[in-house]
C-alpha cells in the first residue's frame, strides 16, 4: 500500500473532498487564532468576530444557492442530519411522503421511522434504467394528504440528476413542500432554489462545497415553521422557557462549529469563483473518459446514464467475475487507488440498478481529478480483472 499523499490517487470525493483547497486550511487557522470565542454568547470583540464568520458563510451560500435571506439558512453537522430535520420537522402522524427507489438512508430511514412511530404512509418512486424518475407518475401519485415530496437531485450510485424545477412546480401546484437532497450536487451542479421552487434544501459543507466535515446545513422557507429537532442554549432570548421563534436561532442550539464553518466559507468562495458551470464540465468529461475505457474491459458493467448524457461526477461499475469489495480493496492495496464499494448506503438504488447481491465500485471526482488518474484507474482494473479471469 502507498502511503504519500502524491502517491495517493484519490477518487472518493462522493464521500467526502479531498484535499481541501489551501484558502480553506488558512480561514479555518485564522477563525481559530482571531475568532475563537463562541458565536451569539458574548458582545466581546472574539465573540464579535465569531458571529460574522457565521454571517459570512451563510451570505455565500445564499448567493450560491439563490436563497434571499440568509437567516433561512440553517448550519447542521451534516446533510444526515440536516435531512431529519427537514422530515422529521415537517412530517405529522397520518401525512404521506412521496419520495424514489434512488434515496440514501438519510432519507430512506427517518421516512421508514415516521412510517412506524407516526403511521406516515410513503410511495417510493421506481426509477427507468437511466435512473430517471417519471414526472406524470410522481404527479398521479399525490394525493389529498401529501405533506412532502423527498427527492436526491443526483443519486449516488447512478449519478442520474433529476429535473428538479418540474418536480418543484408540480410540488406548488399541489401545495405540497419540496425537499430536495444536494449531498451529491451542491457545488457542482447549479442549484437555484426560487426558480426550482424547493421549499427545503439540505446540503453538505465537506463534498462539493469543499469544506471541512462537520459542517452542512437546511434551507428553509421562510414560509415554513419546522418543528425543531434539538432545544437549547441559542445565547438569544435566554429569558423564555421555549426555543426562540427567531432565525437562524431556532434551529441552532449548542455550540457551533464556527471554524469549520469559516473553513466551509472558503470553500464556497472556490466554487464562486470557479463556477459549478466549469466545475460540472470539468467532472463530466472525466466521467466520459472512464466509462468509454470500462467499457472496453471485459465482464465490467457500468450504471447510470449512458455515455453522452448528463450525470454527476462519479461512475459506479462492477466486474461479472470479481467481488466488488476485493475489486476496491486491490486497487488501494496494490495502486493506491482509493474508491468506494459495498453498497454505499443506498439499497433502494442497488435494488433499482439490479446490483443488490454483489454491490458496485464507485469512483468519483473532485476539483483537482485529472485524467492521468483516469488512464491509472482504468489500467489497474483491467490489470486486476486479467488477473481474475486468468
Amino acid at each position: 500500500m502507498k502511503g504519500n499523499r502524491e502517491d495517493i490517487i484519490y477518487l472518493d470525493h462522493a464521500a467526502t473532498s479531498w484535499p481541501k483547497p489551501e484558502s480553506v486550511r488558512e480561514a479555518m487557522l485564522q477563525a481559530m487564532e482571531m475568532a475563537g470565542a463562541n458565536p451569539g454568547r458574548g458582545s466581546h470583540y472574539m465573540a464579535v468576530q465569531a458571529s460574522r464568520v457565521l454571517f459570512n458563510t451563510r451570505r455565500k451560500l445564499a448567493e450560491l444557492f439563490n436563497i434571499h435571506n440568509p437567516n433561512d439558512i440553517v448550519y447542521a453537522f451534516n446533510t444526515t442530519l440536516a435531512l431529519n430535520m427537514a422530515i422529521k420537522g415537517i412530517v405529522d402522524s397520518g401525512d404521506h411522503i412521496i419520495t424514489t427507489m434512488m434515496e440514501h438512508n438519510s432519507v430512506r430511514r427517518p421516512i421508514e421511522y415516521l412510517r412506524q412511530h407516526k403511521q406516515v404512509e410513503v410511495d417510493y418512486l421506481p426509477l427507468d434504467d437511466h435512473g430517471q424518475i417519471s414526472i406524470s407518475m410522481l404527479e398521479q401519485t399525490i394525493r389529498n394528504h401529501t405533506k412532502l415530496i423527498v427527492v436526491s437531485h443526483s443519486s449516488n450510485l447512478l449519478g442520474s440528476i433529476q429535473p428538479l424545477e418540474e418536480i418543484g412546480r408540480i410540488a406548488k401546484e399541489h401545495q405540497v413542500h419540496f425537499l430536495v437532497d444536494a449531498a451529491q450536487s451542491a457545488g457542482v451542479l447549479g442549484i437555484d432554489v426560487r426558480r426550482m421552487g424547493i421549499d427545503m434544501l439540505a446540503f453538505p459543507g465537506h463534498k462539493g462545497l469543499l469544506g471541512p466535515q462537520g459542517t452542512g446545513g437546511l434551507y428553509i422557507h421562510p414560509s415554513i415553521d419546522l418543528e425543531p429537532l434539538v432545544h437549547g442554549g441559542t445565547g438569544s432570548q435566554s429569558e423564555a422557557i421555549d426555543q426562540p421563534t427567531v432565525r437562524p436561532d431556532r434551529y441552532e442550539s449548542g455550540t457551533p462549529n464556527t471554524i469549520g464553518i469559516a473553513g466551509l466559507g472558503a470553500g464556497v468562495d472556490y466554487v464562486l469563483k470557479m463556477t459549478t458551470e466549469q466545475i460540472y464540465s470539468h467532472e463530466w468529461k472525466l466521467t466520459q473518459l472512464l466509462m468509454e475505457g470500462l467499457a472496453q474491459i471485459p465482464g465490467i458493467q457500468i450504471l447510470g446514464p449512458s455515455l453522452g448524457e448528463p450525470r454527476s461526477g462519479l461512475v459506479a461499475f462492477y466486474s461479472e467475475k470479481l467481488d466488488s469489495a476485493e475489486l476496491a480493496f486491490k486497487l488501494d492495496r496494490k495502486f493506491g487507488i482509493a474508491v468506494r464499494a459495498g453498497y454505499h448506503c443506498t439499497p433502494l438504488a442497488h435494488e433499482s440498478a439490479g446490483t443488490a447481491k454483489q454491490g458496485a465500485v464507485r469512483a468519483s471526482f473532485g476539483v483537482n481529478s485529472n485524467e492521468r488518474e483516469v488512464v491509472t484507474l482504468l489500467a489497474a482494473v483491467r490489470e486486476l480483472v486479467d488477473e481474475g479471469l486468468a
